[in-house]
């Protein structure tokens, strides 16, 4: 009669376990004696690992993080003086506290008076330290002062992070030379052991080869039927799974196989939904370009201006200038106001109104209640570039832009309109195709315009985005839907 399977788990259990204690119980003996030897040279070692250990995390970082830190607070990208944008982590007095706490328990556990005197004096010099940040920080908090906070931060706070560094050298180096110390005790110890051990160690191997002899075969076919299926695995494939009708420890192992399997194969899958949001970020980039040929020909326009000594019209070239990058780069944020990208419009409008004044005339006008609601920045401009460039440019006489926005329920409409060339039925065809994403993008033609509508799908929805209206010979319309923000 069949055995319960409980019953046959429970056997294999104990002779698995009566194998191990025929080779595990003399070593105990040994290792019992040899431990409490062995003990306190242990607490010692692992104190003096652990006080390195910690240390040096602050010899890798800490001068560059507080330099750097201080830097940025002075030159204002950290927003030190506005509590609502300041940005997160950018505290020196916490980074110089948590030193402090670090050190003050580090020498709580020092055991030489070297090491000893090397932390009293790190914790004077973070003392200092703190001192002349709190210095920069008021000074950064009443505004101005620029000259003389860099200049502190050369002399004061740089020079101090060097020391702070130096002396955190020189503990690790003492420490260091502790810990050489106590592995030389520790060597003399553990060679009498050794001798001991090599005598029982040739009396047990004969009996552990005769014991694992039997126990291999058992424990071996399956691991190798294991590993056949983690060969598949490796190599792709995802379907693999294994199964065994022992209950044993192999059955959980099988287990453990296949639900490894399905986690793996589930982090694939998050690995390429991960793929698509980085075409995400890819088209964040996309919005911070600038036509360098734009920025090429402003500057010849202002040079010309200048050496026709028409100097008011060329500083207010500059000036507009100025305000076009102002709102492009938006400190680096991708959601300006309509009020922000009308101005940004305007100022690319009226630039271009001094190169090609005998062609161009531009009006803009937007409905007030909507100027505070947020927008893409770099959403307008592209589409009146291309309306300049590809409308009024190829017309004959003097052409007109208008831009507009208003109100329609809980959207907003904008429009870009050209009496310039217009396009004949295959060309808008093509355009939009373009800006569908169903053609690859031409940067002659159509970039900017594809790039706005991926961006605008990607932030609002499908629902949103452009449309294209033309007429050959008599203009073209552009409509931009978005939803108030």
């Amino acid at each position: 009669m069949e055995k319960p399977r409980f019953i046959r788990k429970r056997k294999i259990r104990s002779r698995l376990m009566f194998s191990i204690w025929v080779c595990v119980i003399p070593f105990i003996i040994l290792f019992g004696t040899a431990i409490i030897q062995l003990y306190g040279y242990y607490k010692q070692y692992d104190q003096l690992v652990r006080n390195i250990t910690g240390v040096n995390e602050y010899n890798m970082s800490f001068k560059s993080e507080m330099d750097e830190m201080m830097y940025r607070i002075i030159i204002g990208s950290a927003n030190w003086s506005d509590p609502e944008e300041k940005l997160e982590g950018e505290d020196p007095e916490r980074l110089i506290s948590e030193a402090k706490v670090e050190f003050e328990d580090l020498k709580e556990h020092v055991t030489e008076p070297n090491v000893e005197t090397d932390i009293d004096a790190l914790l004077k010099l973070l003392d200092i330290l703190d001192e002349r940040v709190k210095d920069i920080l008021v000074n950064v908090e009443e505004g101005g002062h620029y000259d003389e906070n860099m200049e502190m931060l050369d002399m004061n706070i740089r020079t101090l992070t060097s020391l702070i560094q130096e002396d955190i050298q020189k503990y690790i180096y003492d420490e260091a030379i502790n810990m050489e110390m106590l592995r030389r005790e520790v060597a003399a110890g553990v060679i009498n052991s050794v001798r001991i051990q090599i005598v029982l160690l040739v009396l047990i191997t004969g009996l552990i080869i005769y014991i694992s002899g039997r126990q291999a075969k058992r424990i071996t076919n399956p691991i190798t039927e294991l590993c056949d299926m983690t060969e598949k695995f490796a190599g792709g494939d995802f379907t693999v799974s294994y199964h065994t009708d022992r209950d044993d420890e192999m059955e959980t192992l099988a287990n453990s196989f296949n639900s490894m399997v399905g986690e793996i194969k589930k982090l694939v899958d998050d690995i390429h939904k991960e793929q698509e949001n980085a075409k995400e970020a890819e088209l964040r980039l996309l919005q911070e370009q600038i036509n360098p040929h734009f920025l090429y020909n402003t500057l010849d326009a202002i040079v010309w201006l200048t050496e026709s000594g028409e100097k008011k019209k060329a500083i207010q070239m500059i000036q507009e200038l100025s305000n076009f990058f102002r709102i492009s780069l938006s400190k680096g944020e991708s959601q300006i106001t309509v009020k922000d990208e009308r101005e940004h419009v305007r100022s690319y409008l009226e630039i271009q109104h001094h190169r090609y004044q005998d062609i161009l005339d531009y009006n803009i006008d937007f409905a007030d209640d909507i100027l505070e609601y947020h927008i893409q920045k770099l959403t307008l401009q592209p589409i009146v570039e291309n309306a300049l460039y590809h409308g009024i440019k190829n017309k004959r006489g003097k052409g007109m832009i208008k831009v507009t926005g208003m109100e329609y329920g809980a959207d907003i409409i904008f429009t870009v309109e050209d009496n310039g060339r217009g396009m004949n039925e295959q060309e808008l065809s093509e355009l939009k195709d373009l800006i569908s994403g169903k053609k690859s993008n031409d940067r002659q033609h159509g970039f900017g315009m594809a790039n706005v509508e991926k961006r605008i799908k990607m932030q609002y929805g499908e629902k949103y985005g452009m449309t294209v209206e033309s007429t050959f010979g008599e203009g073209t319309i552009v409509t931009v839907r978005i939803p108030k923000v």
